[in-house]
């Protein structure tokens, strides 16, 4: 299967899975939720969606009631996607946006980073 129409399914997915999130009547499924990504098998039976939560604190909890909700998800997915076969879906937390802050703390540490030219390393930048 090509990778484009691999990359297209991932992104139909999303949006549907976006727009499907705040129908559940789950309580434990509340706040803002986002869908940042999500990856199928290429036999499209599996399906990792990543979500980010805005209050980290609940995160837990926002996963177990989506991953209690995956089956009612997946039957409205099944409805609305043309695809052979619906995918099962799996709800993993996404830590991205950790990770960026960290690698740009990281950068903003004289003791990390060196300058790229040591003749410049008496140069200090205000901010």
């Amino acid at each position: 299967m090509s990778s484009n129409r691999m990359g297209r399914i991932n992104e139909e997915i999303q949006r549907e899975l976006s727009a499907l999130i705040p129908t559940v009547k789950d309580p434990r499924v509340s706040g803002m939720i986002s869908v940042t990504a999500v990856e199928t098998t290429p036999d499209l039976k599996y399906a990792k969606v990543f979500v980010s939560v805005l209050d980290k604190g609940e995160c837990a909890q926002v996963l177990k009631g989506l991953k209690s909700a995956a089956g009612y998800l997946r039957r409205e997915l099944g409805r609305t996607l043309n695809l052979r076969s619906t995918p099962e879906l799996s709800f993993l937390q996404d830590d991205s946006m950790a990770k960026g802050a960290h690698i740009l703390e990281m950068l903003r540490d004289p003791e990390v980073v060196k300058p790229a030219n040591p003749a410049n390393a008496d140069i200090i930048l205000e901010e």
